[in-house]
């Protein structure tokens, strides 16, 4: 995508009154406006809020909206030119229960409160391998889990789909650790008795890896407030 483009992009996603973009300090952090008010400043209704962290274009967040009218959803990533994508998408559709906000998923615990978000999604995130010190940067770390246990309900539900091997063992590894209670869990999604409702849509990444003929793994479980988070011991591969 030409820079051109890029900037065109950005543009536009601030004219979108469901695009939000906070600025944070690194060093020192604010909460942002939207905290504790997205039911009653946004959403003016009382529905669960589901969070899509690291959305990418948004697919997973558009079409559950479409799908859960019942719910309200927010896609979360840094990119904001494939956010504009969902985004978009939000006003072709109409759609009153959406939203996206740009952020880092690190900032999360600033924009939102406690019990404010019901479940949370992470569709194909960046596995972050190589390095040992790329671990911590997993969206299913102990680190990560702990940010999200600031404002998931308690024993709220995550969800994780992706194609990598190393990623799925490694959240399961977490999970174990910490007994945190899994409700289901398949190396083979669509092979299993899991695939239908919202586990049939499909995010741009994960046609791409269909393409390439891998298989697609899903963990949901549920994340206690109170669980003193642990990582569990390295292994190299």
């Amino acid at each position: 995508m030409s820079a051109k483009r890029k900037l065109q992009k950005f543009a536009q996603n601030k004219t979108f009154p469901h695009f939000f973009e906070p600025k944070f300090d690194f060093q020192n952090p604010q909460d942002y406006e939207m905290k504790a008010n997205w039911t009653e400043k946004f959403f003016k209704n009382k529905n669960p809020i589901i969070l899509e962290l690291g959305c990418g274009k948004g697919e997973y967040t558009v079409e559950q909206a479409q799908n859960y009218s019942q719910c309200n959803y927010i896609g979360v990533d840094i990119k904001g030119a494939r956010m504009w994508r969902g985004a978009s998408n939000v006003l072709k559709f109409e759609l009153k229960n959406v939203a996206f906000l740009r952020t880092r998923v690190e900032f999360t615990p600033f924009c939102f409160d406690k019990n404010e978000v019901d479940e949370i999604w992470i569709t194909f995130p960046d596995p972050q391998l190589g390095p040992r010190k790329r671990i911590k940067k997993r969206l299913t770390s102990s680190a990560f889990l702990t940010k999200y246990q600031t404002f998931l309900v308690d024993n709220g539900i995550v969800n994780l789909k992706t194609d990598d091997d190393t990623l799925y063992k490694y959240t399961k590894s977490v999970i174990s650790i910490n007994n945190l209670e899994i409700l289901v869990d398949t190396d083979n999604l669509y092979e299993s008795e899991h695939y239908s409702g919202v586990l049939t849509i499909k995010t741009h990444y994960e046609k791409m890896w269909n393409e390439e003929n891998r298989s697609i793994k899903y963990l949901k479980f549920k994340l206690p407030q109170t669980a003193k988070l642990i990582e569990p011991p390295y292994e190299e591969d």
